[in-house]
């Protein structure tokens, strides 16, 4: 039997690779962190060379020794990954956390070079591109996992097949809370569609519930707290968490041994703060037909093939 999961003493995974996407910064940042204390090599996926050097040095000031490197990605523009993947000189990889995603609070509605809604682009459509291009790397490690990082503003939001990139009565907290939904959605589809071809990859969503910058350690260069801002975030600690800790749920998604493909994982009280725990799926989150639909249409809108390099 296994022992009851620590978050603070995990598993070593030595020889394996993990690639997390915005692990410069926020959650991923710690994800990054967490993972390279277990002898693993740790890709931090990040569009700004400067930002992922001074993550890098941070992670080392707290693991000496660990073996981290940075992949050029750029979430907003899906057709870009391609390129990025097919020049890492790399045989396999064993998991990506899907964590990269920005929120946009101003109300005008931005898109990216190809008229896609930036947020939907970002935190969607970009890594549904990249989950094709990194699917034989993934396939070739004995056990590869994708972890999609979802949100708890997706549990009340509904995906409208005819309008994904929210064009009609734009609301930013409601485009991102369905950017995240459509992340979960496809976490949970691709699992359906990696056991109908027979794959040993496995895709699991996890989220870090209720994260707060106020509540979260200093880690410079990338980020310092201020003594006031601390304090002020006291009073939230009460029902939700740091950063650091927003990150346990998706340390176990990639590292759990008895973790499977199809679950979903977050913080244990009320989904908001906690160790992680496995949580029940939300109807709306695991509707195969929305799913199909939204598969469908991400498909046409990066040009991808349909298979997704699955089989």
């Amino acid at each position: 039997m296994h022992q009851p999961w620590d978050v603070h003493v995990l598993p070593s995974a030595p020889g394996r690779t993990f690639l997390i996407t915005g692990g410069n910064a926020g959650i991923g940042y710690f994800v990054a962190e967490q993972l390279a204390a277990t002898g693993a090599r740790i890709v931090l996926g990040s569009r700004d060379p400067r930002k992922a050097e001074a993550a890098m040095t941070s992670i080392r000031s707290y693991v000496p020794g660990a073996r981290l490197h940075h992949l050029p990605l750029d979430l907003a523009e899906p057709a870009s990954l391609k390129s990025a993947v097919d020049a890492w000189d790399i045989d396999r990889l064993d998991a990506v956390v899907h964590n990269a995603g920005i929120a946009l609070d101003d109300p005008p509605r931005r898109e990216n070079r190809h008229g896609h809604e930036l947020m939907f682009a970002t935190n969607h459509l970009g890594h549904f591109a990249l989950t094709g291009w990194l699917a034989p790397l993934l396939a070739a490690a004995p056990a590869g996992r994708v972890v999609t990082v979802g949100s708890f503003a997706a549990r009340s939001e509904r995906l409208d097949p005819a309008d994904l990139q929210c064009a009609h009565d734009y609301r930013p907290k409601r485009a991102y809370g369905r950017s995240k939904l459509a992340q979960m959605i496809f976490g949970f589809e691709l699992d359906r569609r990696l056991r109908a071809v027979g794959s040993p990859v496995r895709s699991v969503v996890a989220h870090p519930g209720g994260a707060l910058d106020a509540l979260t350690p200093s880690r410079p260069p990338v980020r310092s707290r201020s003594v006031g801002e601390r304090l002020r975030g006291l009073p939230a600690g009460l029902l939700v968490q740091g950063k650091d800790a927003g990150a346990w749920p998706l340390v176990r998604a990639v590292l759990d041994p008895d973790v499977h493909g199809g679950q979903l994982w977050g913080p244990g009280v009320f989904g908001l703060r906690g160790r992680p725990r496995l949580e029940p799926v939300p109807p709306h989150m695991a509707d195969p037909a929305v799913a199909a639909r939204l598969w469908a249409a991400s498909c046409d809108l990066v040009g991808v093939d349909p298979g997704l390099g699955l089989t």
